[in-house]
């Protein structure tokens, strides 16, 4: 496994990041164990969770999955880079959710309890929250910082603006601030190449992707249904054939490269600027093991010029739509 530091820290994390997103809803935990305890085997160290994760099942019930197998020991904390989010509602009383300081303080030592930690290697604001200001928002992290709670603080579903504004904040209180933002970012999803990567660079913060494969549009869905696989209904057939022509392109193209469209989609992640770990969240070992081979692939000019052939990005701002 290869990695690379988070943002501009000197935290070093894996170059693949592990969503426990799935584990509860729609993995058991025995199989989420075993897909983390071979994260473990192969190298990697990143693991990220939300406080809401498990909502099928109950809010906070992923965390408590992940919880429960950080308690086996066996150094399983010592080496996991630990990355939870909150600001979703985890009940219907008012200040159960968002970024109050009253809210921050409460989920983290929430999450605290389900994960059986006692500190958070990175704490990300799931979305921003509009109505609490900076000043607030930070005052309660620099007291969980303090306090030991936790060591870093992220984002998640930030604009470019949000980044400054919030990097803003932070320096006139001599804080560090962002390290980590996590966005949807991948060849079907290119909008953050205007003003949140170039935001990130310039702020030092490691961008995350989330979504890499665009809900499984980039996992093969045209081979698939050729094999007759896998058939699409409702939203996800219109979703494919919105697509279909671009994704065929795309699939004959990985068949060249003797690749499987799942792989070169995190490979191409691995190559953008900013990237530190795209998030691949896996249902099964096997899925997890697939993934592995995007670390070993180098996708070279050619390739990465035909994929912007096919999948057409953005540059930076104010180029984008401006002189």
């Amino acid at each position: 496994m290869d990695y690379t530091n988070l943002g501009r820290t000197g935290l070093r994390v894996s170059r693949l990041c592990l969503g426990t997103m799935n584990f509860g809803p729609e993995t058991d935990e025995p199989t989420s164990w075993r897909i983390m305890d071979r994260a473990h085997e192969v190298g990697v160290n990143f693991f990220d969770s939300a406080n809401v994760y498990g909502r099928s099942i109950g809010r906070g019930a992923t965390e408590e999955i992940v919880g429960r197998w950080l308690a086996q020991g066996g150094d399983r904390r010592e080496k996991t880079v630990l990355a939870t989010k909150l600001y979703g509602d985890m009940g219907d009383w008012p200040n159960e959710g968002r970024l109050s300081a009253l809210n921050i303080r409460r989920a983290c030592d929430a999450s605290l309890r389900r994960l059986q930690t006692d500190y958070i290697d990175l704490y990300q604001m799931h979305h921003i929250d509009r109505t609490t200001g900076w000043d607030e928002i930070w005052e309660a992290m620099e007291v969980l910082r303090a306090q030991g709670k936790i060591l870093y603080v992220g984002s998640s579903n930030f604009a470019g603006w949000h980044i400054a504004q919030a990097q803003a904040a932070a320096a006139q209180r001599h804080f560090m601030g962002l390290v980590s933002e996590q966005s949807i970012y991948n060849l079907l999803a290119r909008k953050v190449e205007m003003e949140v990567l170039p935001a990130a660079l310039d702020h030092g913060v490691g961008i995350i992707p989330w979504s890499p494969l665009h809900g499984g549009l980039l996992g093969g869905v045209v081979r698939q249904e050729r094999q007759g696989s896998r058939r699409h209904q409702g939203r996800a057939a219109d979703a494919v054939e919105a697509r279909r022509p671009q994704l065929e392109q795309y699939e004959d193209l990985c068949q060249e490269l003797g690749e499987e469209p799942a792989t070169v989609a995190l490979a191409w992640l691995l190559s953008r600027p900013a990237v530190t770990a795209p998030i691949i969240g896996p249902r099964t070992p096997e899925q997890f093991d697939g993934a592995l081979r995007a670390v070993e692939i180098n996708l070279d000019d050619k390739v990465l010029a035909r994929l912007d052939d096919i999948f057409p990005g953005y540059k930076t701002s104010p180029e984008e739509y401006a002189w």
